[in-house]
């Protein structure tokens, strides 16, 4: 695997943590039509390879992590849980290692009738 497979890391962490569940209902990849407040959506933004004269480097990739809910301080309260379950983690899975992950980012909107606390995440595979 690849760093084009570091979201299934991303999910791992996320959908495996307490504190984001007890909040969140489910964890979606990209996005879903489906999805019942509060959620959790993330998608790779941006994908850097660093290459090396002895064969490929770290990747650096930018994950974005959008918090929907129904109420401004839900949507904080989510994004707090994920921002503690990513945060200066390490992590592998399959053979592929995710060696940091640095919430680089952080803005907030209003879509689709809900309360979105968006976050992006630098991460080194």
């Amino acid at each position: 695997m690849t760093s084009l497979s570091v979201g299934n890391i991303v999910y791992e962490l996320l959908s495996g943590n307490a504190d984001v569940m007890a909040i969140a209902r489910k964890v979606f990849p990209v996005v879903t039509d489906k999805a019942e407040l509060p959620y959790v959506a993330y998608r790779r933004a941006t994908l850097t390879q660093a290459p090396v004269k002895s064969g490929q480097g770290a990747d650096s990739v930018v994950m974005e992590i959008h918090c929907y809910a129904a109420t401004y301080s839900e949507s904080v309260e989510l994004a707090e849980a994920v921002r503690a379950a990513l945060d200066h983690q390490q992590a592998t899975k399959e053979g592929l290692t995710m060696r940091s992950c640095t919430l680089t980012d952080a803005v907030e909107l209003w879509q689709d009738d809900a309360y979105v606390q968006a976050l992006s995440f630098t991460l080194r595979v």
